[in-house]
């Protein structure tokens, strides 16, 4: 079983939505990453929740840069640390708005050149921050401020697009599953070059779903196949255990939208479409997990 470390690196009395799973998420990075670590984080959510110097949520320093530059900083700022010997951990922590759309472009050019930083994409699905606009990162059939009637096309598939770049190390996680976050951010660290982590992080108000059902709704996506757990060292490709149970018999997927008031416009034509797509997926998951199992 993961020991994990009594000791928060997050303050008390933070102002996040009550029940946030970005917040949930970053105290496990946090306990993961230790003391000896730089936050870069781009306009988001957590931009906002970390307070006002000298009264800041975080225990380690924070770089707070533009909403298309979080990538570009970590580089810099990896270099700078590498060059004078030092090997304290850049982590970026970025929402799906500054990774999947606005930090794409600078997000990709590090990834290809090597950088040696971790980055963290926590996906609420949606730009969260200013009220829940959609993102390329949205999900069919979701309803925000931008898609009163429902998102039309389906949510960007942010990882294949990672994964193109070769990377180390990438991974999937979510804010429901501590301890897994835990060990991968742990893992990561200690590999080389860039890495990135995918880590869902339900948002009560934008889900429109009770705060207290943050953990349980996370649970959920896991169950039924939307979002996955899995990681890749190089060319191994491994399904985490949560989602390796999850797949002998996946929850259907109408159990979750109707969890969330933000898919109640989902009629069964949209609801048949996001299921098969999730069929689609798994069916790939499963076949790339065993050619990789062959490989090793």
């Amino acid at each position: 079983m993961t020991e994990i470390p009594k000791e928060e690196m997050i303050l008390k009395c933070p102002s996040t939505c009550a029940g946030c799973g970005s917040l949930l998420a970053l105290r496990y990075i946090l306990k993961a990453a230790g003391k000896d670590t730089i936050l870069v984080i781009p306009a988001c959510c957590n931009s906002v929740i970390q307070g006002v110097y000298p009264y800041m949520l975080h225990t380690v320093p924070v770089y707070n840069i533009a909403f298309a530059a979080s990538a570009a900083c970590a580089s810099g700022m990896s270099e700078a640390l590498r060059a004078t010997g030092q090997k304290t951990n850049v982590i970026v922590y970025a929402g799906d708005g500054g990774t999947a759309d606005i930090g794409i472009q600078a997000l990709s050019g590090a990834l290809e050149r090597g950088e040696d930083f971790l980055y963290i994409c926590y996906d609420n699905e949606a730009y969260g921050n200013t009220g829940m606009q959609r993102s390329g990162a949205t999900p069919l059939g979701a309803i925000t401020t931008t898609t009163p009637n429902g998102k039309t096309v389906n949510k960007k598939d942010l990882d294949r697009i990672i994964e193109a770049h070769n990377l180390p190390y990438q991974a999937t996680a979510s804010s429901s599953y501590p301890a897994d976050i835990y060990n991968k951010v742990k893992k990561a660290l200690t590999i080389p070059g860039p890495k990135f982590i995918h880590i869902l992080a339900p948002c009560p108000p934008g889900w429109r779903i009770p705060s207290s059902k943050t953990v349980e709704i996370g649970k959920m996506a896991v169950k039924s196949g939307v979002w996955v757990l899995w990681e890749k060292e190089n060319d191994k490709f491994t399904i985490s255990a949560p989602s390796r149970a999850a797949m002998k018999k996946p929850m259907p997927v109408i159990d979750y939208l109707k969890a969330q008031g933000r898919f109640r416009k989902v009629d069964e034509k949209t609801a048949a479409v996001i299921q098969a797509n999730i069929d689609k997926n798994l069916r790939k998951i499963a076949i790339e997990a065993a050619q990789s199992e062959e490989n090793i």
